[in-house]
C-alpha cells in the first residue's frame, strides 16, 4: 500500500475559516498557515482537544479509491431488484443510489431481518474495499503523534466498525484506537447526522464534549458535532467539499492534514 508521501491528496497545508454559521455561503478564501486568525483559529481547536474523534471514509483514507463505491451501490440495488424490492427506492436514488440511504430505504419499509442482511451486504462489500483503501495523505503519522501525546483517539462513523478494525490493523493503527470504534449499528437511524456514535464515544472515554474534537468531511459530519457539543474541524480534499463544508456551517477547514500535522508537532 502506498505511503503517504505518495497520495494525490493536496499537500498545501491550507487553512480556511468560514467565519459564523450564518456567514458559511460567504466564507472566505483559505490562507496558508501562519500568525493570522485563522490559523490561532486552528491552534485553539488542536490544543483544546482531550480526545479527537474521526470520522473514518476521508479523513482516515479513502476506503473506495481502489473498489468504487458506485460499484458497491450497484451490487445492493442488484440484490435489492432480484429480491423484488426496488420500487422501494425514489426514482433519484435509483440513478445516484448512496449505500446508507439504501439502507436507510430498507429499514424504513421491511422487517428487521430484511434490514440486517443488507447491513451485512453492506459489511461484506466494505470489507472487499479495505486492501485497495488509500490513506488519506499526512492521517497516519498524525494519529501516531496524537497517541504518542497521550491525546485520547476514537473512530465515530458510518462504515461498519469491522471494515474500520480491519483497515487500520493493515495500518499498524489499530493500537491508537481500539477499543474506541464507533460504527454503524443495525439501527440506521443512528447512522451521522445522528449524534449516537459521537455520544458513544465521549461516554466511553469520559470526555466532555468542549475538550473533544471531530474531523470530519460531511455535512452529516458537522450536524452530528453540532448536535454533540463538540468542536468540528472539516477535512476538504477538494472544492466540492469544501463548499459543502463551508454550507453546513463547518467554521474552520483544512485541505491537507499537514497543517494539523505542524500543529501538533509544534
Amino acid at each position: 500500500m502506498a505511503s503517504d508521501a505518495d497520495q494525490a491528496e493536496p499537500v498545501g497545508g491550507r487553512v480556511g475559516w468560514a467565519g459564523q454559521a450564518g456567514q458559511a455561503g460567504r466564507a472566505e478564501q483559505p490562507a496558508r498557515a501562519g500568525g493570522s486568525e485563522r490559523s490561532e483559529r486552528l491552534r485553539d481547536l488542536v490544543a483544546g482537544a482531550r480526545l479527537v474523534l474521526w470520522d473514518f471514509d476521508g479523513p482516515v483514507c479513502r476506503l473506495f479509491a481502489g473498489y468504487s463505491a458506485d460499484r458497491v451501490a450497484a451490487a445492493l440495488v442488484d440484490w435489492l431488484e432480484k429480491a423484488g424490492l426496488k420500487e422501494l427506492l425514489p426514482p433519484e436514488e435509483r440513478d445516484h443510489p448512496d449505500p446508507h440511504v439504501l439502507l436507510g430505504a430498507v429499514h424504513r419499509s421491511h422487517p428487521k431481518d430484511l434490514v440486517d442482511e443488507f447491513e451485512e451486504r453492506l459489511t461484506r462489500e466494505e470489507l472487499r474495499a479495505v486492501p485497495g483503501a488509500r490513506p488519506t495523505a499526512y492521517a497516519d503519522p498524525l494519529i501516531r503523534a496524537w497517541a504518542a501525546l497521550g491525546v485520547g483517539l476514537a473512530i465515530t462513523t458510518n462504515n461498519s466498525p469491522r471494515a474500520v478494525r480491519e483497515y487500520l490493523a493493515t495500518r499498524g493503527l489499530l493500537g491508537c484506537f481500539a477499543p474506541h470504534i464507533y460504527g454503524r449499528t443495525q439501527d440506521p437511524q443512528l447512522l451521522k447526522p445522528d449524534p449516537y456514535c459521537l455520544d458513544r464515544a465521549l461516554d466511553a472515554m469520559r470526555v466532555p464534549p468542549a475538550k473533544a474534537l471531530m474531523i470530519g468531511d460531511s455535512p452529516a459530519d458537522v450536524a452530528a458535532a453540532r448536535k454533540a457539543g463538540v468542536p468540528f474541524l472539516g477535512y476538504a480534499r477538494n472544492d466540492r467539499k469544501a463548499e459543502q463544508l463551508r454550507a453546513a456551517g463547518a467554521p474552520v477547514l483544512v485541505d491537507s492534514l499537514e497543517a494539523v500535522l505542524g500543529v501538533v508537532r509544534r
